[in-house]
């Protein structure tokens, strides 16, 4: 078969792994940067050019960074309607990158998560804060990732002065509950072709709330209970993936849902828990592309 990764680099762990397993298993995998993509968009020959070659491909693994989320999702797109098979759409992509749509999605689904309260105007700061319980609360970017524009306002003065300055520049917010029982720990689930494939616990640094790896969180492997099995393969359903990496917290009423990453990273789970997660995408495409 013919794979492309979309990635921006080909060294990036995750782009690395999935063209090995790819070619390990005898599949001719090349990395393509989706931003030196260009489209002809036409209703009977629909092409991707790249680096003036028209590209042909069985299948596609989309690595879409966060920051180029609106041209990588056309990119994918593109390869949909020339019937090319990705493990993440471009709308599920988009789906699962917009928190608050995300958010309303699995909350449409039943799906547990933190109460999580969003507004626009400065004037309801205080309603806000009491949809959520009031202080300690989590302040989110809505365009934040790996961590980056989450904060911890451990008082309602806080609170208040954290939202308002988001506000002032004009910045998208979500306010979400503090799960304080949860102890700046957090459980990352890969989820494969319905099956969950492996987990890992990742716990906060001395002094960090944020149980981001990127942020000096440590991982151990975790073996899933069967209600964390059935949350986290009913968010991924729930936001249309094949692929997703579930984050996932552990409350005082059952596990809740953070987030469902379109295009998790696979150093830090396949380290800790030692399962080849490329290799079971791999074998996803072949299961889903006929011969």
């Amino acid at each position: 078969m013919r794979i492309a990764v979309l990635s921006r680099q080909s060294s990036l762990y995750s782009t690395s792994r999935l063209v090995e397993a790819g070619r390990d298993r005898g599949h001719d995998v090349r990395v393509v940067d989706y931003l030196r993509c260009y489209m002809d968009i036409t209703s009977r020959k629909p092409a991707i050019i790249y680096q003036g070659e028209k590209l042909s491909f069985d299948a596609i693994i989309p690595r879409i960074g966060a920051t180029y989320t609106f041209y990588g999702a056309a990119v994918v797109r593109q390869f949909e309607i020339m019937n090319v098979y990705t493990p993440a759409t471009a709308d599920a992509i988009s789906r699962a990158r917009d928190k608050l749509r995300s958010l309303q999605v699995l909350a449409q689904r039943g799906i547990g998560m933190p109460v999580t309260s969003f507004a626009h105007s400065t004037k309801d700061i205080d309603g806000l804060i009491d949809v959520v319980g009031g202080a300690p609360l989590v302040v989110k970017l809505l365009e934040g990732t790996q961590g980056v524009g989450v904060v911890l306002a451990e008082t309602h003065k806080a609170a208040e002065s954290v939202i308002a300055a988001f506000r002032q520049l004009d910045a998208n917010i979500l306010v979400q509950e503090f799960v304080e029982e949860a102890k700046g720990a957090d459980i990352r689930v890969l989820v494969v072709g319905g099956k969950v494939v492996a987990a890992m616990e990742r716990t906060a640094g001395i002094g960090e709330f944020r149980a981001n790896l990127h942020r000096g969180a440590k991982a151990s492997p975790r073996t899933l209970d069967a209600q964390e099995t059935e949350i986290a393969l009913a968010a991924t359903k729930a936001m249309g993936l094949e692929v997703a990496g579930v984050d996932m917290l552990e409350s005082a009423h059952g596990p809740v849902v953070i987030e469902v990453n379109a295009s998790p990273g696979l150093e830090g789970i396949e380290t800790s828990s030692g399962v080849d997660v490329a290799k079971s995408v791999i074998e996803l495409i072949e299961r889903k592309v006929a011969p």
